[in-house]
């Protein structure tokens, strides 16, 4: 078997990713983690990537509505070997259960910054410049 070059994602890290992500989101949805912190805030998981042997599982989480994200993001670390234990029910076809890692989700920010750009005076005069050319 030919061994990939890429540091892509495999297909099978993707599909078991989201399955992990799926996991995840019921878990924090039927309210199974009893932190004062996680049950005061609603979460979005945006992307789970795992590790190319499937044993971790790197969450990223956006805490909505909440300025510090870094009390929800340590609530759920601390509580990570009990979620990694609920997701044993549903992820039954795994034969290991990858230890689960939350991390902040920053991609809201990078976009948010990149939409600021985009809209700034300098980009919209020399968008308006190309029109003109045409």
């Amino acid at each position: 078997m030919t061994r990939a070059t890429s540091s892509a994602p495999s297909q099978r890290m993707l599909r078991v990713g989201e399955q992990v992500r799926a996991a995840i989101t019921q878990v924090l949805q039927r309210g199974e983690v009893r932190d004062d912190v996680i049950e005061a805030t609603v979460i979005s998981i945006s992307e789970v990537r795992m590790s190319p042997d499937l044993k971790i599982a790197t969450a990223y989480v956006t805490p909505l509505g909440v300025s510090d994200h870094s009390v929800v993001i340590e609530a759920l670390n601390r509580h990570a070997k009990y979620i990694r234990g609920r997701l044993g029910q549903q992820l039954r076809q795994m034969k290991y259960m990858p230890e689960v890692r939350f991390r902040d989700d920053t991609s809201f920010d990078n976009y948010k910054k990149i939409d600021e750009l985009l809209r700034s005076p300098e980009v919209s005069r020399d968008l308006d410049g190309d029109n003109d050319e045409q």
